[in-house]
């Protein structure tokens, strides 16, 4: 990394942004702001790093292992076993897990394939051609797992289980899970594999399988599981009564089953803390609390609301307004909708944090997003005329913002009281049973309208200015938690525009900003043609390995990026802190539920 850490001067208030090139960006900025890091091999020539004043740390691109395959999901979920010092990343392309060697992280080198087509489950079910690896964990002994989707995604996937200490790639067993195995995490005592069975409707909207959370408990030795060891937690506990706030919908099927909540809610991700899971439920805003026990679904808790009509909430909701014009607006709401979920203690009480990524379901003829400016039209009922958000239909305004048809409307249907956008465009802390703690509300878009205007919003197949704000933003995906120098961190990756933002969260109320890398070359204009050189797209996953356990004997950072296929080797470093003028602390007050 460079000797000295960067001081950016991030405005709580940023003013729009216009259009620039990248050169014209960088002298606008000046000496002392967002600086391109020195040229390192593997990596881009020019990432962009953009800090706060005396920033601890900073983030440092060290190595990159590339597959030349672009959009596929060559390189998604990443997990590591420090014995060996090895990676394990899931290559959805080949429909495998790949096996790196990492103990020289600037030139990671691949070992072998996991096996997991054609092996034989416990329960006599073979996995055959056209499963997909989904994900992969690993406990410290060595025995790893991997979640793998049955050709026909609404019927049941497996688990599959290998020796880490290995290299030949050969499966130990395997047992049938879920529908969808989608998630699979081992719980840090050992004693669990817990995967999230996501249970989506087939493509066309056929059938709607059952999201569970399936808990296998694990032998204390390197070995597969018995069929026996498998339990399904469910949610048809709460077909009947589902907690108020918790969203429901989509087509009904032949007999209205699809809408009750046992089929409806779909796991997402998984994070574990002493002997309960707690399980991101994306579409359905809410995370649900698992007791790994009893094999039984706890509690389901609905995230609420985020108000973007209050300052700290600001958001630019449009793509063709020309500008990063993060504004507030009154009336509009965000579901929080996070994908990734990580855990951390502080004092003793446990936090969740929480990507608010956002998402959608589209299946078949169903589609629950529309443009705000399509309302009123083809029988969708309009906003209503007592609404602050009726006359913001214009492109350059609210028209073009993608919002849910599901939510919002008034008592009597008949038009849109409030709109809700998909996502967060955050990320946020939550206690365990569902209360909001803090929330980054718009600083990840502030950030990266300052650390990167000439790209502002970017998608991760395209540098084009300002593409993603009529949807979910930047799109924060992934997101780890890791401790250095006895401070705590969240470390947010960014699917679209890219990067990794660091957050000290050493304080669950008061997170405050700290470093934001993006190993990516913006001057190329098609990465398709020109993947090599366009560095890390579309981040997946970020996995924190603490300096114990690292090659380097300093803590890094592993991060699968899906678009590009690379997987990136990240150093944690220390910086030496710079005297810069004072930045306004940013606040993250709680928002509406």
């Amino acid at each position: 990394m460079n000797p000295s850490p960067h001081c950016d001067d991030v405005p709580r208030h940023t003013r729009p942004v216009r259009r620039a090139t990248t050169a014209a960006v960088l002298v606008a900025l000046g000496a002392g702001m967002t600086q391109p890091l020195s040229a390192n091999a593997a990596n881009v020539a020019n990432p962009i790093v953009h800090s706060a004043p005396k920033a601890a740390i900073g983030l440092n691109p060290i190595g990159t292992y590339e597959t030349g395959v672009f959009d596929k999901g060559a390189s998604e979920i990443v997990a590591y076993f420090a014995a060996k010092k090895r990676l394990y990343k899931v290559n959805a392309a080949a429909a495998v897990v790949e096996v790196l060697d990492v103990s020289r992280p600037a030139s990671p080198a691949k070992i072998t394939d996991l096996q997991t087509v054609g092996v034989t489950a416990d329960d006599g079910s073979v996995i055959g051609d056209g499963a997909s690896a989904n994900s992969v964990a690993v406990r410290p002994d060595g025995l790893g797992v991997v979640a793998v989707q049955n050709p026909v995604k609404t019927e049941p996937g497996w688990l599959v289980f290998f020796d880490a200490r290995d290299s030949s790639g050969r499966a130990l067993g395997a047992v049938r899970v879920g529908a969808l195995p989608d998630m699979v995490t081992v719980s840090p005592d050992g004693d669990y594999a817990v995967v999230a069975n996501e249970g989506e409707p087939a493509d066309d909207y056929s059938a709607d399988p059952e999201g569970t959370v399936g808990i296998v408990t694990l032998p204390r030795r390197v070995g597969a599981p018995r069929q026996a060891a498998v339990r399904l937690a469910g949610f048809t506990a709460f077909d009947r009564n589902p907690p108020k706030g918790v969203r429901s919908f989509g087509l009904p099927g032949p007999d209205g089953s699809w809408l009750l909540p046992s089929r409806n809610w779909e796991p997402e991700y998984v994070t574990i803390t002493g002997s309960t899971a707690y399980v991101t439920l994306q579409e359905a805003n809410a995370i649900a609390s698992v007791d790994l026990k009893r094999a039984k679904v706890a509690k389901v808790m609905p995230l609420g609301y985020k108000d973007h009509g209050l300052e700290q909430n600001a958001l630019d909701p449009s793509d063709r307004d020309g500008s990063a014009d993060i504004r507030t607006v009154p009336g509009l709401r965000g579901f929080y909708m996070p994908d990734t979920i990580a855990s951390y203690r502080v004092r003793g009480t446990t936090y969740l944090v929480t990507a608010n990524e956002g998402d959608a379901r589209e299946w078949g003829d169903y589609a629950e997003p529309i443009r705000v400016k399509d309302l009123g039209k083809k029988g969708v009922p309009p906003i209503c005329a007592t609404s602050p958000l009726a006359a913001r239909t214009a492109d350059a305004d609210l028209g073009r913002l993608n919002v849910t048809r599901e939510d919002g409307l008034s008592a009597d249907g008949s038009c849109y009281e409030h709109l809700y956008a998909f996502g967060g465009r955050s990320f946020s802390i939550w206690t365990t049973d569902g209360r909001l703690v803090a929330d980054s509300g718009s600083d990840i878009e502030r950030i990266t309208a300052a650390a990167i205007p000439g790209n502002f919003n970017a998608n991760h197949t395209s540098p084009q200015f300002d593409s993603r704000s009529d949807d979910k933003g930047p799109e924060p995906e992934a997101v780890t938690v890791g401790e250095v120098d006895g401070r705590s961190y969240a470390f947010v990756g960014l699917e679209r525009i890219g990067g990794v933002m660091a957050f000290d969260v050493s304080d669950p109320r008061r997170p405050t900003f700290v470093t934001y890398l993006n190993n990516r070359d913006f001057s190329v204009t098609d990465p398709e043609d020109n993947l090599s050189a366009s560095g890390d797209l579309g981040p997946e996953s970020v996995v924190f390995i603490p300096a114990k356990d690292s090659p380097t004997r300093r803590p890094l950072l592993a991060v699968g990026n899906e678009v590009s296929g690379t997987t990136t080797l990240l150093g944690v470093d220390r910086t030496r802190r710079a005297t810069c003028r004072p930045l306004p602390r940013h606040a993250f007050p709680p928002s509406h539920r």
